[in-house]
């Protein structure tokens, strides 16, 4: 191959590279989301727009449809409580999601609704040692005389929990119960996030009261550290 040839590749190469970068840039730009606040999405802002949101699940906001599609709001902490966002999300909802769980939403606006694709949720990752609460035998031995107090009380998972939306997030069995099949257990409802490891098996610390059905509402859940 000749000098003038060699120039002609070079020259020839070069456009394609720039073209390349070029069409990567119109694509990749296409897909990127816009960060946006809470404020600034609710106000109409991105109407239409890709973005990413981030904010507070607002209490008992969220609810699922028998399509299995998720609604909730998000708040912006530090802002006006009064602007939200409704986020729609398809793909489920998972144990982690939750009450007042920090959530990234990714998608597209349409007017005040954020069609979301992508959900992150940041876990909360708390440790509380066992050692002043009650065992789940010891606790169901108080019966009525325990009713509407705040205590706390410790067992393992029997399952892996449900998701936020269900009356009963998990049930307790004692820590020291031996054979699962035969002990007692403890009906739990929780309407806030889980820590990512709370899964069948693993022993928790949880914090609430319990009401004449038997049901124990807890107000916080952390693994037992």
């Amino acid at each position: 191959m000749n000098a003038k040839m060699k120039k002609r590749m070079v020259a020839v190469c070069g456009v394609i590279a720039i073209v390349a970068i070029v069409l990567f840039a119109v694509v990749g730009g296409s897909s990127a989301a816009t960060v946006a606040s809470v404020g600034d999405a609710a106000a109409g802002t991105f109407e239409g727009k890709k973005v990413q949101v981030t904010g507070t699940v607002v209490d008992n906001s969220f609810s699922v449809d028998k399509d299995g599609v998720l609604t909730f709001d998000v708040v912006d902490p530090e802002g006006d409580p009064a602007q939200t966002v409704r986020v729609v999300y398809d793909k489920g909802v998972s144990a982690t999601f939750g009450n007042g769980v920090s959530a990234i939403c990714t998608g597209r606006m349409n007017g005040n609704v954020l069609e979301c694709t992508e959900l992150v949720t940041k876990c909360p990752s708390k440790y509380e040692s066992a050692s002043s609460a009650l065992g789940v035998d010891q606790f169901l031995g108080y019966g009525e005389s325990v009713l509407g107090k705040t205590v706390k009380v410790t067992g393992l998972l029997v399952d892996d929990p449900a998701d936020a939306t269900q009356k009963v997030r998990f049930e307790l069995v004692d820590a020291e119960a031996g054979d699962g099949a035969k002990a007692k257990t403890l009906q739990v409802a929780f309407t806030g996030a889980l820590p990512e490891d709370v899964a069948k098996g693993v022993q928790v610390v949880i914090q609430g009261a319990s009401d004449e059905s038997g049901l124990f509402t807890a107000t916080s859940v952390s693994l037992e550290g």
